[in-house]
């Protein structure tokens, strides 16, 4: 049993969840962070000295920081095949559009659009920089439909990346903001949607994190 320390409104902890449920892992899930609290005790603490989730617990194993999450679980509990590859050039090739997306995808949009424009009231909100962080976001988007072009998902069959990458993609498709019409990425979110993983651990209701005067 997989212990989970993190809100299920957390975008990494969604993160970490959608992959515990690729992966069909048994696991619990307990709520930290946020209005739960709970990341200043030095039993947090001792776990992540960062304060932050997600964290997990395997046996006496614990891990923080989502990716690394993700790449143990992959590695320990995955059959080596296409989700992550046992082949060293086969795995880098994951992992290195993964580590884009979490960059180029996931950290552009958390902070830059989500927080600003769903996190923060109307009236403090930087509508210049909000604008400025969609056109570059969308930039990402269009290397993003490149790399995807005719494919199911990033490489193909669905890795690791998919997970890296995708999780944001309920919140930018949901979230009140202007969006360029791209069908190829569109498309690629319709198949993640249609997968129950994602759909369970991602498709969460943000409202708790929505600022009373966001607009």
């Amino acid at each position: 049993m997989i212990t989970v320390y993190g809100r299920a409104t957390s975008s990494n902890v969604q993160a970490v969840m959608w992959g515990i449920g690729e992966l069909g892992l048994a696991y619990e899930r307990l709520d930290y962070g946020h209005v739960h609290g709970g990341l200043d005790t030095p039993e947090f603490r001792a776990m992540n000295p960062h304060g932050l989730v997600p964290v997990i617990r395997d046996g006496e194993q614990a891990i923080w920081e989502s990716c690394a999450i993700l790449r143990y679980l992959a590695s320990f509990y995955g059959d080596g095949g296409v989700f992550w590859p046992a082949d060293p050039s086969r795995r880098a090739e994951v992992d290195m559009w993964a580590e884009w997306g979490k960059h180029a995808i996931a950290q552009a949009f958390t902070g830059p659009i989500f927080w600003a424009r769903v996190r923060t009231a109307a009236r403090a909100r930087d509508e210049d920089a909000l604008a400025a962080a969609l056109l570059r976001f969308d930039a990402q988007l269009g290397v993003l439909e490149r790399q995807i072009g005719g494919q199911d998902h990033v490489l193909g069959d669905f890795t690791l990346a998919d997970i890296v990458i995708g999780h944001v993609l309920y919140r930018y498709f949901d979230i009140d903001i202007p969006r360029a019409d791209r069908p190829v990425l569109r498309a690629y979110y319709d198949r993640l949607c249609a997968r129950p993983a994602f759909a369970e651990h991602v498709m969460v209701d943000y409202a708790p994190l929505a600022h009373p005067e966001a607009g």
